[in-house]
Formats: C-alpha cells, sequence, structure tokens
C-alpha cells in the first residue's frame, strides 16, 4: 500500500478530514477520562524543523508519548541538513529508521522533495505555503463550539500567507465560505484563489469580510523570516487589526482564533483576544488532540 503524506489538506478527502475531526474530539474525550490509549508503542516519530516552534512541538511530542510511543527533535544544528546533504538523502535515511516524519520547513517544495523519497508518512508542520496541522485545529474547535462549519461564513483578515493558503483549502473541503481581506501587494496565491473560487473569494475591506461572520480569524503580520518587513508591514497593515468595533459586525456569537503567537495592539486588540470570542487557548489545546486522531489515521 502506498505510503500517505500529509502536506496539504487535499492529501486527505473530505470524508477522511470529517472522520478525523470527529476521532480528535474522541480522543480528546479518552485523555480528559483517564483513559489510557497506546496505539503508537514502540513507535518514533522524528521532527526535523529549520523554523522555531512552540505549539507545534510540544504537541507532536506529547502526542506520540502518550500513544505510547517516542520522539527525536532534530534541528539544522544536529543534523547533517544543516550541513548541505541533500534533502533527499536525508530523507532516505531517517524513513528506514523511524515511523514518520514532522517537517517544518521554508520552501514547500523542499517538503515535497522530502516526502518523495520517504519510505514513512511524511507531515508538513508548517512551510512558507502551507500550515495545515493548524487547520485541523481551527475546524475541531468551531465544530465543538458551534457544531458543522459547512455552509458558515468565516472572515479572514490580514495576510494572504500561509494560514490564509489553508483556510483556502479548507473552505473547499469542508464546504464554509471564505471572505478574505488582505491589503494589495498581500494576497493570497492566485492560483489557489482561483481553484478555491467556489468556496473563498477576496474582498479587501476588513469590515466587508467580517459583515456577518461566523468566525473571524487572524495571523500576525509579519511571519518568520518577513522580521526585517516589521515596519513596512505594520503600516501596510494598519486598517486591518481585529479590534472591538470590527468584531462588532460579526454574528453576536461569531467566534475569534488565532494560531498565535499573537501581538496584542498590531493584529489583533486585547479586548478581543481575551474577550469572550475568544476561543484560542481551545484552539491551541486542539493542536494535541487532532495531531493525535492525524498520527493514529496515518499510522495504524
Amino acid at each position: 500500500m502506498a505510503v500517505r503524506h500529509f502536506l496539504t489538506l487535499a492529501d486527505l478527502t473530505a470524508a477522511e478530514l470529517h472522520t478525523l475531526i470527529r476521532r480528535a474530539i474522541e480522543l480528546k474525550t479518552m485523555l480528559r477520562a483517564g483513559e489510557r490509549y497506546e496505539p503508537l508503542k514502540n513507535k518514533v516519530l522524528a521532527l526535523i524543523f529549520e523554523k522555531s516552534s512552540t505549539r507545534t512541538r510540544v504537541s507532536f511530542e506529547s502526542a506520540v508519548i502518550q500513544f505510547g510511543g517516542g520522539s527525536i527533535f532534530l534541528s539544522p544544528q544536529d543534523t547533517q541538513l544543516g550541513r548541505g546533504e541533500p534533502v533527499e538523502d536525508t530523507a532516505r535515511v531517517l524513513s528506514r529508521m523511524v515511523d514518520a516524519i514532522v517537517v517544518r520547513t521554508f520552501a514547500h517544495e523542499k517538503l515535497e522533495r522530502f516526502a518523495g523519497h520517504s519510505q514513512v508518512p511524511v507531515i508538513n508542520a508548517l512551510t512558507d505555503t502551507y500550515h495545515p496541522c493548524q487547520l485541523l485545529a481551527d475546524i475541531q474547535t468551531y465544530v465543538e463550539q458551534r457544531g458543522d462549519i459547512k455552509g458558515k461564513t468565516v472572515a479572514w483578515v490580514g495576510d494572504g500567507n500561509n494560514m490564509c493558503h489553508s483556510y483556502i483549502e479548507a473552505a473547499r473541503l469542508f464546504e464554509f465560505n471564505l471572505r478574505i481581506a488582505s491589503p494589495p501587494g498581500y494576497d493570497p496565491a492566485r492560483a489557489l484563489l482561483k481553484a478555491g473560487a467556489k468556496n473563498s473569494k477576496l474582498v479587501r475591506d476588513p469590515r466587508e469580510a467580517v459583515k456577518d461572520a461566523d468566525l473571524v480569524v487572524t495571523d500576525v503580520w509579519a511571519s518568520m523570516g518577513q522580521e526585517q518587513e516589521q515596519d513596512t508591514r505594520a503600516r501596510d497593515f494598519a486598517d486591518y487589526q481585529v479590534n472591538a468595533k470590527l468584531m462588532a459586525l460579526a454574528k453576536p456569537d461569531a467566534l475569534f482564533m488565532h494560531c498565535l503567537p499573537a501581538h496584542r495592539g498590531e493584529e489583533v486588540s486585547a479586548e478581543v483576544i481575551d474577550g469572550p470570542h475568544s476561543v484560542v487557548w481551545d484552539e491551541a489545546e486542539n493542536r494535541l488532540h487532532a495531531q493525535k486522531a492525524l498520527l493514529e489515521f496515518l499510522l495504524t
């Protein structure tokens, strides 16, 4: 049987994604009930991270430990990748020693090359183009809080970045309506927008995006690797802060999400992220449960 990878949400069918979300909720309930469940006994997960991480790393390491397995964390400083070994060679070797590999890197093409030479499942822990694991947690959180997301309206406010790209994919696969408000020059990839045109549209004005929305989502204005653009981006995104005035345009029971880390006073005001609409802490916790469901799906 061919190895299944998870590089983007589209690597799974809509039916598989729905099953995975339901399973994540079940696994969360089992953990809180104190039920021991170790389907990955003696399995080893390798994590190769070329970008820093808090939630992604801790959630994957905790997931595999709770499932009875173990993990090995590798940074560029720890491996021959950092000294120029070809990605393909690292993939060939590591996949003979471990049971799955989680990769956080810059270029998505590098991840695809890695997966193309791996004998075991490869999981995208974030690239510059996609962040699918975060979307699993986001959808799980919405389902827990409000039920099925199908037919709902989601507003993305901010940079047309990797998170936005994964939201475009999610809109198609989970069948919700996505409105994207990004300033000129920061649009999501044109090809992705075109492919997802049935469910996603660029509206430019954050007020139009948020009006009557069921869920409002944002991200930092300058992602990892863009720190030198911080001042320019702060000016360009000045009208795209998610604050109480903007949230007031959404539905009264609308939720607010952010993948974190957040910069209060920039992309989101403190009164929103720490206020009644915010479910960011549940969203962050659900990284653990959603990724446990993903590991179970890929490895068992």
